[in-house]
């Protein structure tokens, strides 16, 4: 798992270069109003790739966008790896997630069922305890005590 993040991150990385690249190499051609790349001066293009500067500007656009959907594709196949790894649980998590999840009801309605809403739990009222009356002492006044 630990591959799939790390090969993702420096795709991503190349990817993210790519395209800028991608856009400046874009920007750069020749169009019929001279494009970005008239701002450069066309005499510094020349000068730098030679009197064949649309030509070089062409093959890096296409080498370019050849990288791009590489990097897109082979993105795209690894996040997908990803996330099947991450669906497939071994079976000790399998475990866990059995012993933490509540155990359902025997008498639960099947699936799909419908079913009333539950009543809100709430504790019956009770009245407060009223105290028992106290038992007679063996003394009482109105009997005078065995002897």
């Amino acid at each position: 798992m630990f591959w799939t993040n790390a090969l993702i991150d420096i795709l991503l990385f190349f990817f993210v270069i790519d395209c800028m690249l991608m856009c400046l190499v874009i920007l750069m051609q020749r169009s019929k109003q001279e494009g970005l790349g008239a701002a450069f001066g066309g005499g510094l293009t020349e000068s730098v790739w030679g009197a064949q500067t649309s030509n070089v500007l062409v093959r890096g656009t296409v080498w370019m966008a050849a990288i791009f959907f590489i990097l897109s594709i082979s993105l795209a196949r690894l996040y997908t790896y990803r996330a099947s790894v991450m669906e497939k649980a071994s079976p000790v998590q399998e475990e866990l997630m059995k012993a933490a999840a509540p155990a359902a009801p025997t008498n639960a309605p099947p699936a799909g069922a419908l079913t009333p809403p539950a009543a809100p739990a709430t504790a019956p009222i009770v009245p407060p305890a009223t105290p028992a009356p106290a038992a007679p002492s063996p003394a009482t006044p109105d009997k005078p005590a065995a002897k």
